[in-house]
């Protein structure tokens, strides 16, 4: 089981790397030139800055039974298809029960600001997030142990 981090953006990078570590899992940081993510227990990919470029290299690189940390539904979307576990930053697991909802929900967010709508952003990362991302992540390689 290895655990890739989509790192551009990813507020869990130190948590997951250290989990990582205590549980002696390969941890893997997938990201673009604009955000070269060095980390002590990791191994860095870096990738040429594109739209999308992290998304596919982490795609070509997951295979079943390893895990991904990720906020974005379409790579999720991909790596279960390809067997994988999928977490984001707060510690939702992605699945096949709930993934084409999420997907719903980003295109009508895309449509509503294509026409010119406003949506609401993101509230300000809390304490409990972080705690709940590390539980989840914790478990599951707890699970895989």
């Amino acid at each position: 089981m290895k655990i890739f981090i989509d790192a551009d953006g990813c507020p869990v990078v130190n948590e997951t790397v250290e989990l990582c570590k205590k549980t002696d899992k390969e941890c893997i940081i997938i990201c673009d030139t604009a955000h070269s993510i060095e980390k002590n227990g990791a191994q860095t990919i870096v990738v040429e800055k594109g739209s999308d470029s992290v998304d596919f290299k982490l795609v070509n690189l997951i295979l079943k039974g390893d895990v991904a940390i990720t906020q974005d539904y379409a790579l999720a979307a991909m790596c279960l298809a390809k067997g994988a576990r999928i977490i984001n930053q707060n510690g939702m697991e992605y699945t096949d029960k709930n993934i084409d909802t999420l997907l719903m929900s980003r295109f009508i967010a895309k449509k509503i600001r294509n026409a010119g709508g406003r949506l609401k952003g993101p509230s300000k990362r809390t304490k409990e997030q972080t705690e709940s991302f590390v539980k989840k992540l914790g478990e599951i390689l707890e699970e895989a142990q």
